[in-house]
């Protein structure tokens, strides 16, 4: 008992099936250019601005992360244990700074936006990480840096 049918479309595939997968071809390399033209940037509205924040963050000889506020120098929080989240956010904004052959010295900007978004920005890089995606608990450890005096 013979169960294969043959194909309706024949043996050979049909001229619209290969101007399709070329469509779809060029739309990818289209967007593959334009990504690496613009840096692989997709433009985002955070909303306006609530708050903004100038710190640097700075590595202690007994492991604590010390804040200090970019303006005056002064310490404004200080983190101890093993902070996972705030160590991971820092060292993926150095790593573009390495990678952009860049010291350490200048400092992030942490902005708070009116819609509830926080941002941690490198102006030398232009890297942002929109902390936020990381859940409430992540979020509330660089909120608190908004008053930290």
């Amino acid at each position: 008992m013979n169960t294969h049918h043959p194909s309706p479309l024949g043996t050979a595939t049909p001229w619209p099936i290969w101007a399709l997968g070329a469509f779809l071809l060029a739309t990818l390399m289209a967007v593959s250019w334009q990504l690496r033209a613009t840096g692989g940037a997709i433009a985002q509205d955070n909303g306006a601005v609530q708050w903004q924040r100038s710190l640097r963050f700075e590595d202690r000889p007994n492991g604590d992360i010390a804040v200090l506020d970019a303006g005056t120098r002064q310490e404004v929080a200080r983190f101890q244990g093993e902070q996972g989240f705030l160590r991971g956010s820092l060292r993926a904004l150095a790593r573009e700074r390495k990678r952009s052959e860049l010291g350490p010295d200048a400092p992030f900007e942490l902005t708070g936006h009116v819609g509830g978004r926080i941002t941690l920005r490198d102006p030398a890089t232009g890297q942002r990480i929109n902390l936020e995606s990381f859940g409430p608990t992540n979020s509330a450890v660089f909120a608190q840096l908004q008053w930290a005096r």
